[in-house]
């Protein structure tokens, strides 16, 4: 982190797992009269920004929305742009990442990814798998209904070849065959942006979810903003359905 971000005052009672909607990319390089890829490109530096701080902080789980199954539908160009800057991310990051004791899962459909990004995400999770610190989850080419139509499949599977019964499905066995599963549910969701949607993001997992929407474009959103993010969080009362 920067120096002034260092400055910042570690939050009391962090969450155990922030969650994050890197939404406004787009208008923020339009407004500077830059190519839509510029923002993405740009975006990378506030998502090391708020790894580093995450590890910081002492948050154990860092999920991000990096590409969505429905991002498919956007340009080709920009598609092939979004690819490629996963695989230059890694490039570049892996290795600070693997020494800074950092776990990075991709979840998500590896089905439809072009050869080399799907490699690159191996090697990544390979690499830092047996990491202590920061777990770093990576929705790429993530939707939470698909996440829950597979998970159902798995389920299916089960009972068909005898493994499990119907009756035993509860709401912990759904959860074990989901791309979460082993990792705390997300305490708060951020969304960057300003934009008042979960946009197929964690449907399962963000049930009882604080929710934190801010104007802020996701590259102008570092440790500053983050440590805002989580002050505020601060001051929520969870009841989880309860008085």
């Amino acid at each position: 982190m920067k120096q002034k971000d260092l400055l910042l005052k570690k939050p009391e009672n962090p969450p155990r797992h922030v969650a994050i909607i890197m939404d406004g990319n787009g208008r923020w390089a339009l407004k500077r009269g830059l190519p839509r890829v510029a923002g993405h490109k740009a975006g990378v530096d506030s998502l090391v920004s708020c790894v580093e701080a995450c590890s910081a902080w002492g948050i154990e789980v860092l999920t991000v929305y990096a590409f969505s199954t429905e991002n498919w539908g956007r340009p080709r160009d920009e598609v092939t742009f979004l690819m490629h800057l996963l695989e230059e991310a890694f490039d570049r990051y892996i290795d600070r990442l693997h020494a800074n004791g950092v776990m990075v899962r991709v979840i998500g459909r590896r089905t439809g990814l072009p050869e080399s990004t799907t490699r690159h995400i191996e090697h990544a999770e390979r690499l830092t798998a047996g990491n202590t610190g920061l777990r770093l989850l990576i929705a790429f080419n993530y939707g939470g209904r698909a996440e829950l139509v597979d998970g159902v499949k798995a389920l299916c599977a089960r009972v068909a070849r005898g493994e499990l019964s119907p009756e035993a499905i509860d709401e912990e066995c759904l959860s074990a065959h989901l791309t979460t599963a082993g990792f705390p549910d997300p305490d708060l969701l951020i969304r960057t942006g300003g934009e008042f949607r979960i946009s197929n993001f964690l449907l399962w997992q963000l049930a009882y979810t604080e929710l934190y929407i801010t104007d802020v474009f996701w590259p102008d959103f570092r440790a500053q903003q983050l440590h805002q993010a989580l002050m505020e969080f601060q001051k929520r009362q969870r009841r989880f359905g309860k008085v």
